[in-house]
């Protein structure tokens, strides 16, 4: 049993379901951009955050040797890596991960309900992790689920541009790694 890191875990919940559901082939190209808060940064980039000496928006990890790739790929299903595009943004904590398609390109040329319906089915009946519509408005704010153990998963879609991007949101430091934690551990004890 591994316990997978806070982008792992989103792009994890949002990759498998379809791929197990024969709607994401395992060597479909993909791009996963992705936002959190500074605290998953380590004490160094707390410190600049905190005291005011960090920007506002940073992308990293542009050497492609992210160490959530090698879980992102294990779990995931996929056997080609997807471009993993981090950054973090200028709050505490708080996370979008993201999976933008082109639904033509897709086995069957499924539409956003489809995509819907695959992580209902695969999240049926599951405490923390919930399956919901679209927000009012096309935006989604990355702090909302911040001190909990939830995860959201979305599909924003338009079947007139056939585009969508699936978007998992979740707490970097409750759902991430440190919530991951200890649900691994009531599990591995039968709790």
């Amino acid at each position: 049993m591994s316990n997978p890191g806070c982008y792992s875990t989103g792009a994890i919940a949002l990759l498998r379901p379809l791929v197990d559901a024969g709607l994401l082939p395992r060597d479909f190209p993909l791009s996963l951009p992705a936002v959190s808060g500074y605290s998953g940064g380590g004490r160094s980039m707390i410190e600049a955050h905190e005291r005011g000496g960090a920007p506002a928006f940073e992308a990293y990890g542009l050497g492609f040797k992210h160490k959530h790739m090698p879980e992102i790929m294990k779990y995931s299903g996929l056997t080609r890596r997807p471009v993993f595009m981090p950054a973090v943004g200028n709050y505490r904590q708080g996370m979008l991960v993201q999976v933008p398609l082109h639904l033509d390109t897709l086995p069957g040329r499924p539409k956003a309900a489809d995509l819907h319906d695959a992580f209902a089915r695969h999240y049926a009946g599951s405490e923390w992790v919930t399956v919901e519509p679209p927000t009012e408005g096309g935006k989604i704010d990355a702090l909302s689920l911040n001190d909990t153990n939830k995860m959201e998963l979305r599909v924003y879609a338009s079947e007139e541009c056939r585009q969508a991007v699936l978007v998992a949101r979740l707490d970097n430091l409750g759902k991430g790694a440190s919530g991951a934690a200890v649900q691994n551990l009531r599990l591995m004890l039968g709790l």
